[in-house]
C-alpha cells in the first residue's frame, strides 16, 4: 500500500520484541526455543518474558518464588537482570537504525524503542523500507524488532502494536480512509500513546472507549475537557503531525532507583553509600535519556516481614534550584535528606531514590542568574564520566560517596543468575578453547 501524497513525511516506531529476554538468548543458541524469564533486582519478580514463557501463562510481575515450581516443570531458564548487556545491545540497535536511515531521522524513545522519520526517497515504498530496517537490525544485532508506520508518531505507535501481533511490520492506511477508521475502532482509548490511566478513566466516563471515538470528538469538547497534550493527541489521530521530539510524551514522569539489600544494613555510613550509589545510577540513566529532574526523593525502610521488630520507614523530598542531571548536585541533596530521615538502630532492608519533575533537557529554562560557565564545566564533567563508564564498564569511575565497588559491600544487589556481561567487560568475554 502506498500513500497518495509523496510529500508528507511518515513516522515509523521500531520496537525490540521481548527485549531483555531476547538479549539473554542472543549469546545462548541452546535457548533458541526455550522459555526465558528475567528477574528484577535481587532476583525478586519476573520483569521480562520470552514468547515461549508468555505462552506458558507465566504472569508478569509475579514473585519468582511463587511460580518456582511452574518454572522448573517447564524447564524455564531464569536470569538476573543484566543491565550492562541490555544497555549495550540497545546502543547497537540504535546505531544500526542510524546507519540505515539518514541522520537525524532516528529519535530514541526508550531503551527498546525509537521513532524514525520517513521522508524524501524513503517515501517511495515505506513498507519496503520498514521491512529492510527489520531485516538489517536482525542481521547486524540478532535482535528482532517490530516496525509500525503511520502519518504521525501517535499513529506509528498504534501500527507498532499491530505489527507486534502480526508479521512484524505494519503500514497504516491513509488517515482519512475507511481502513483507518476500522483500525482506530479496534484500538482501546487506554492504549493510545500519551493517554494515561487517569485520562482514560475520564474518557470512559464520557462514553469514549476507543481511538475512533476520540478522533471524532467535537473540537470544542476536546479543547475544553482535555489538556494541550490531549488536544495534540487528537490531532495526531486525525493524521496531523503536531508532536515534536521535545513535546513527545515523556517515557516516564519519574525515575526510580531502588533496591532491597542482600543483607540487612545497621550503620549509617553503609546506608548512605547505598543511597549515593542509587542516586548516581539514576542520574546516569537520566542523562542517557536526555532528561533533567526538578527534585529528588529518598526513602529508607526496614523489613515488613519480621514480626519481632517494629517497622520503620521514612521518605523526604528536596527540590533542586533548577532542573539538573548533575550527579554531584543530587548527591548533596540526598545527603541533606538523610540528615532528616535517618534513625539509628533499625536494621534497614531497602532504600532508594526517585527523581521527579522530569523534563527533556532541551526544554530547560536558563535564568539570568545562572553561572553559564560553571554549568558548562559540570556538564562536560558528567559527559566525561559517562564516556569512561560506557567504554570501560559501569562503575569504573564513581563518586567516593558510593562506597565500595559492586559485590564488595553487604548491601549490594544479589544477582545469583546474571549472565556474563560479554559485550562490555573484558574479563567476562567468552573464551574459545582449542581441541
Amino acid at each position: 500500500m502506498r500513500y497518495t501524497s509523496s510529500k508528507a513525511a511518515l513516522w515509523a516506531l521500531v520496537d525490540c520484541n521481548n527485549f531483555y529476554a531476547a538479549c539473554e538468548k542472543l549469546f545462548r543458541p541452546d535457548l533458541a526455543d526455550r522459555p526465558v524469564v528475567v528477574l528484577s533486582n535481587n532476583d525478586g519478580c519476573i520483569v521480562a518474558r520470552s514468547r515461549e514463557a508468555k505462552a506458558l501463562g507465566i504472569p508478569m510481575g509475579e514473585p519468582e518464588f511463587k511460580v518456582r515450581d511452574l518454572l522448573k516443570r517447564h524447564n524455564v531458564e531464569t536470569f538476573s537482570s543484566n543491565y550492562s548487556l541490555y544497555g549495550d545491545m540497545s546502543a547497537r540497535v540504535m546505531a544500526t537504525l542510524d546507519h540505515v536511515c539518514p541522520a537525524p531521522a532516528v529519535e530514541q524513545y526508550s531503551i527498546d524503542e525509537a521513532f524514525v522519520r520517513f521522508d524524501g526517497a524513503l517515501l517511495a515504498d515505506p513498507l519496503a523500507v520498514a521491512r529492510a530496517m527489520r531485516e538489517t537490525v536482525l542481521q547486524w544485532t540478532g535482535i528482532t524488532v517490530s516496525v509500525g508506520v503511520g502519518a504521525t508518531r501517535t499513529l506509528a505507535k498504534i501500527a507498532g502494536d499491530i505489527a507486534k501481533k502480526g508479521d512484524g511490520v505494519c503500514l497504516l492506511p491513509d488517515p482519512t480512509s475507511p481502513g483507518m477508521e476500522a483500525v482506530l475502532k479496534k484500538t482501546p482509548v487506554g492504549d493510545i500513546w500519551g493517554i494515561g490511566r487517569r485520562l482514560a478513566k475520564k474518557l470512559w466516563a464520557e462514553g469514549i472507549t476507543n481511538a475512533l471515538q476520540l478522533r471524532n470528538a467535537e473540537e470544542q469538547w476536546v479543547r475544553k475537557r482535555l489538556t494541550v497534550s490531549g488536544w495534540k493527541t487528537v490531532l495526531e489521530l486525525r493524521g496531523i503531525p503536531c508532536i515534536s521530539e521535545d513535546e513527545a510524551p515523556t517515557p516516564r514522569r519519574t525515575l526510580v532507583s531502588s533496591r532491597s539489600f542482600a543483607k540487612k544494613v545497621f550503620d549509617r555510613q553503609a546506608l548512605e553509600e547505598a543511597v549515593s550509589s542509587f542516586t548516581a545510577r539514576a542520574a546516569e540513566r537520566l542523562r542517557k535519556e536526555k532528561l533533567t529532574a526538578g527534585g529528588i526523593e529518598v526513602h529508607i525502610r526496614t523489613s515488613r516481614h519480621i514480626e519481632r521488630e517494629s517497622f520503620y520507614g521514612a521518605s523526604n523530598q528536596a527540590p533542586f534550584l533548577k532542573p539538573t542531571a548533575d550527579t554531584g548536585v543530587m548527591l548533596e541533596a540526598a545527603r541533606r535528606i538523610m540528615d532528616r530521615i535517618y534513625r539509628q538502630g533499625p536494621a534497614y532492608a531497602k532504600a532508594g531514590v526517585m527523581l521527579f519533575d522530569l523534563t527533556p533537557r532541551s526544554r530547560r529554562q536558563i535564568s539570568l542568574f545562572d553561572a553559564v560557565e560553571d554549568d558548562t564545566r559540570r556538564e562536560e564533567l558528567m559527559t566525561a564520566l559517562d564516556s569512561v563508564n560506557k567504554r570501560y564498564g559501569s562503575g569504573t569511575l564513581r563518586f567516593g560517596a558510593e562506597g565500595p565497588s559492586q559485590g564488595q559491600a553487604d548491601w549490594h544487589m544479589r544477582q545469583d543468575r546474571r549472565s556474563p556481561r560479554m559485550t562490555t567487560y573484558w574479563a567476562e568475554l567468552p573464551k574459545a578453547r582449542c581441541c
